[in-house]
């Protein structure tokens, strides 16, 4: 576990290298998977139940053993040959051949939902974007987009109480969900927002992943992880997108690599393989192509 964590230490490095704006593949090649924690998205079929779904035995080489463990490895890649090149930087993601097209090159506001039943009913493929209320969803859905003010921003946690929809090419949504934590609404407010969102994640079949927004600048908080839990326990794929990656605070507490170390070993007390997850900055623009190469091999795969 030492060797692991200082290997980890050493990726985060150099990704967070304030030469440069976006992250570098670190070598040699197994310091790109140190503690790098991994799961399969949740399918559509029983296929898809671990995205590395392979047979066990002893005829796996450790290599494979510890990419099946902490890697995401997506549906048609052998983990015996995962190379260094196939890993987004910043991330614990390996690219397979579902991997496809991801420019997104026109984006739409369809609608705003108060209730699950009221969303879209093209069962187009969709990514839900879900995080505390100041962690930065809505920067993040305008620096995927590169267009400001598609989504609302506001200084004010809170302030989105709606399922929003955005179609992206025609072709796929991105959803934009109300924050959770810190919203300055009623009780009765969050006893509803709770309600219709979890109906949401539990009947909407179209749903390819939730992206859980964590904010890398601050240490790990019980509200994110009990949100992650209860997604792993519906069975609703994630990725841990974590925010904020360019805040490197210096004699202020932890920095972004520490707190996202910290959070993947609490995360690992309950997930036996855990979500992949990627490094992101909306300021920077660290790890939004990355992103986006990630969301169109599940996207790919969820439309077989």
């Amino acid at each position: 576990m030492l060797l692991r964590n200082r290997l980890l230490s050493l990726q985060f490095t150099s990704l967070l290298s304030p030469s440069s704006s976006y992250p570098r593949k670190t070598k040699p090649f197994f310091l790109s998977f140190g503690n790098a924690l991994s799961s399969s998205a949740r399918p559509h079929t029983s296929e898809h139940v671990s995205a590395s779904k392979t047979p066990t035995g002893s005829s796996f080489s450790e290599a494979a053993k510890f990419l099946r463990t902490f890697m995401f490895v997506p549906p048609g890649v052998d983990p015996e040959e995962v190379t260094e090149d196939m890993v987004l930087a910043g991330s614990n993601i390996v690219i397979g051949p579902y991997a496809g097209d991801s420019k997104i090159k026109e984006v739409e506001f369809v609608k705003s939902s108060g209730k699950a039943k009221d969303c879209p009913k093209d069962n187009r493929p969709e990514f839900a974007i879900l995080g505390r209320s100041n962690v930065g969803k809505s920067s993040l859905i305008n620096a995927l987009v590169r267009k400001k003010e598609v989504a609302l921003t506001s200084k004010k946690p809170g302030k989105t109480q709606l399922i929003n929809h955005f179609l992206v090419n025609k072709s796929w949504y991105i959803v934009d969900l109300p924050g959770y934590g810190f919203a300055k609404v009623s009780e009765s407010a969050r006893t509803d927002w709770s309600s219709f969102t979890k109906g949401y994640f539990l009947n909407r079949d179209n749903l390819v992943a939730v992206l859980l927004l964590v904010d890398a600048s601050v240490p790990p908080q019980k509200i994110d992880l009990d949100c992650a839990n209860w997604l792993g326990r519906n069975k609703i794929p994630m990725t841990f997108v974590f925010t904020k990656c360019d805040k490197m605070k210096v004699g202020k507490g932890k920095r972004p690599d520490e707190n996202i170390r910290n959070f993947q070993q609490l995360i690992a007390e309950n997930f036996p393989k855990h979500p992949p997850w990627i490094m992101t900055s909306s300021v920077t623009g660290l790890g939004r192509d990355e992103l986006l190469l990630h969301m169109s091999q599940l996207r790919n795969y969820w439309d077989q």
